[in-house]
Parts: structure tokens; sequence; C-alpha cells
């Protein structure tokens, strides 16, 4: 008996001893499943990684919704669980703002009826939001999808060298331009 609780001490010891893992963005959460969107513009990857939510009855935006810019969400993390991660390999351009190549978070500033998209240098969990750390943020073009959209989307394209990011949740959907340098 001492020897096995003295093993299981020891394992566990070690488990510890690896220190604090990076949270890792599994595909096999069925509330919010890891999602991935890209493109190739003039051979440059642009990607975005994300955890989608689902509706699933819930009212999403507004005054009853769950995310709502009455301040309790000053920005949202563009997904659920952590930060919406975005890589680009090359220089891009985002409705004017510049953007050189390399890793970011996307953030959503929820000013009703009119988003920002910020993006921001800080890698981190979906609730250290740094406002010290943006990049900028640009409007995005507001619409409503022709149904509701039951799960968040985030979809990269691309069109005569140009590129489009666009997301549609519930009853909101935006987009953003962009180019690449």
């Amino acid at each position: 008996m001492k020897l096995a609780l003295t093993t299981l001490l020891l394992i566990a010891t070690a488990a510890l001893a690896q220190g604090p893992k990076k949270f890792a963005r599994t595909s096999d959460n069925s509330r919010s499943p890891a999602k991935e969107t890209a493109v190739t513009i003039n051979g440059k990857t642009i990607n975005i990684s994300y955890s989608a939510p689902s509706v699933r009855g819930r009212t999403i935006f507004g005054d009853s919704g769950i995310i709502k810019n009455d301040g309790t969400y000053p920005v949202w993390r563009a997904g659920a669980d952590e930060a919406t991660q975005f890589h680009t390999d090359a220089d891009l351009i985002i409705s004017g703002l510049n953007v050189p190549k390399g890793d970011y978070t996307l953030w959503i500033d929820l000013d009703a009826g009119k988003w920002q998209l910020i993006v921001n240098k800080k890698q981190s969990w979906g609730t250290d939001y740094d406002k010290s750390a943006d990049v900028g943020r640009v409007a995005m073009t507001m619409s409503k999808p022709p149904a509701p959209v039951e799960q968040l989307r985030i979809a990269l394209s691309s069109a005569g060298g140009r590129g489009r990011l666009e997301m549609a949740w519930a009853d909101m959907a935006a987009s953003v331009n962009f180019t690449v340098k």
C-alpha cells in the first residue's frame, strides 16, 4: 500500500513539476468546437483560429442578450474560450489599418449596430484584453444574415488579390476588407 501511494505521489509531483500548460484549443468541445479559416493571396497565407459557440436558444446580442454593449462586455473575444487567433504571412492593410505580418488576437467592440474589429498584439486567454496592445481598430460593415446563424462562423475569402473577413452569429453579420501589401 505504501509503495502504491509513494508511486502515485511521485507521478503527481512529476506532472506538477512540468509547470502550467498553455490552454489548447481542442476540437472535441461540443459547446464551442475549434474552427479555422484560411486564405492564400499572392502566395501569402492568412488564417484565423477560433472557438465557435452556438446560440442554443439564447438571445446573443442586444439589451437582453448574453453579450451586451453595456460595459459588461466592453470588447468581445470574437468567439468562445481562448481569444481568437489571427496569423498573417504578409503585411496587410485592413480598411486602412497597417498590420505587419505576425501573430495577433482579434476582438470586437460591440457598439450597438456598428462593430469595430480590434487587432491586438497580445497573445492571451480570452479574458485578458489589453487595450495598450492594440495595433488598431477598424469599422466593420454590418448586415443581417438571410437566416439566423446557429454557430458562430468566421470566414476568409479572396477575389482579385483582395481579401475579406466575414463573421456571422445569431442575427448579426459583419465584414471588413483587406489587401496584402
